[in-house]
């Protein structure tokens, strides 16, 4: 009998605890910039995850490139400059000569046209507002336009 008691008392106990209370609301907080900012990482962690796999072994972790090999993407125009020729870069590759920061390179630049277009915009975005760049956001909508004219 005092089993049963017990028993009892606990699961009313257990009930008391899991059931409705007068302190919970049903409200949703207020959307605020916190909300969203999981969006914006998401993005961001999407660029850096695609420059850690294709661009960091040539333009290093911290985007100042190999000295006469493979020119840097901090600080110059070629990355927060024109979002076209940019997107033109990653989606065709490039050959020849090039100045960059008074420096001259002669490489290879693979073309990652196979990347689509929102992992095109995500690291152009990440080269973008990263190594001291601060340029303005890349869209897959800007990236298919130009995709569309190659």
């Amino acid at each position: 009998m005092k089993r049963i008691l017990l028993c009892l008392g606990l699961l009313s106990v257990v009930l008391w605890a899991c059931g409705p209370s007068e302190e919970k609301t049903t409200e949703r907080p207020p959307i605020t910039d916190s909300a969203t900012k999981p969006k914006v990482d998401k993005a961001a962690s999407l660029g850096e995850k695609v420059y850690k796999m294709n661009c960091l072994v040539c333009h290093q972790k911290n985007g100042k490139g190999n000295l006469g090999l493979y020119p840097p993407l901090a600080g110059t125009d070629w990355v927060t400059g024109d979002k076209e020729r940019l997107i033109g870069v990653l989606l065709n590759g490039m050959q020849g000569e090039i100045e960059v920061n008074g420096e001259t390179y002669n490489n290879v630049m693979a073309s990652y046209a196979t990347l689509k277009d929102e992992e095109i915009a995500a690291v152009l975005t990440y080269i973008r507002s990263n190594f001291g760049n601060e340029a303005s956001a890349v869209t897959a909508a800007e990236v298919a336009a130009v995709r569309s004219k190659s």
